[in-house]
């Protein structure tokens, strides 16, 4: 018979196999909100509300130069890339009629996991419209390359699909 003054189901096992479960994920949740309190991600910048911040006429305006000039970039990647191991990029650009656009080329190495990673390398160019550059990615893992050009007051950007850095062997 069962009465408030036995004690036998505090000792019945699913009763404290339930209870451990219990105690189990509230401390996982718990070292869930200290962990993300105390280590900020590096994901998401932390001025992304301002950084950056154009109006919807500024933003219309850039779109409409960059369509305007209708520059075309050839990226000739290399087929692996290494950890640590500078690798020779060469990009061409040609305009509209498909003449070499000659400028001043910078291409920025963005890693969106971490931001104190990203860094900017200057290609040189070697020919008309084809330029040359190494670029050392210090980290494994996925990075994207932003490409700028620029000749007199036109300004070009274009970005380039994400891509896989392989770990050093």
């Amino acid at each position: 018979m069962i009465s408030q003054n036995q004690k036998t189901g505090l000792r019945n096992p699913w009763l404290l196999g339930l209870l451990v479960l219990i105690l189990l994920v509230l401390s996982v949740n718990a070292s869930f909100i200290w962990f993300a309190t105390h280590h900020q991600s590096t994901l998401v910048d932390r001025e992304y509300k301002t950084k950056d911040r154009k109006t919807n006429t500024q933003m219309l305006s850039e779109l409409g130069r960059q369509q305007a000039l209708a520059w075309q970039t050839t990226l000739n990647k290399p087929k692996e890339l290494v950890q640590g191991k500078p690798t020779l990029y060469q990009i061409s650009v040609a305009d509209r009629s498909n003449q070499p656009v000659s400028g001043e080329m910078e291409v920025e190495a963005y890693r969106a996991s971490d931001a104190n990673l990203d860094f900017v390398t200057p290609f040189k160019e070697v020919s008309a419209g084809n330029y040359q550059g190494y670029v050392t990615f210090p980290l494994k893992g996925y990075w994207e390359l932003h490409i700028h050009l620029q000749r007199g007051t036109d300004e070009f950007s274009v970005n380039t699909d994400r891509f896989k850095v392989l770990e050093a062997q």
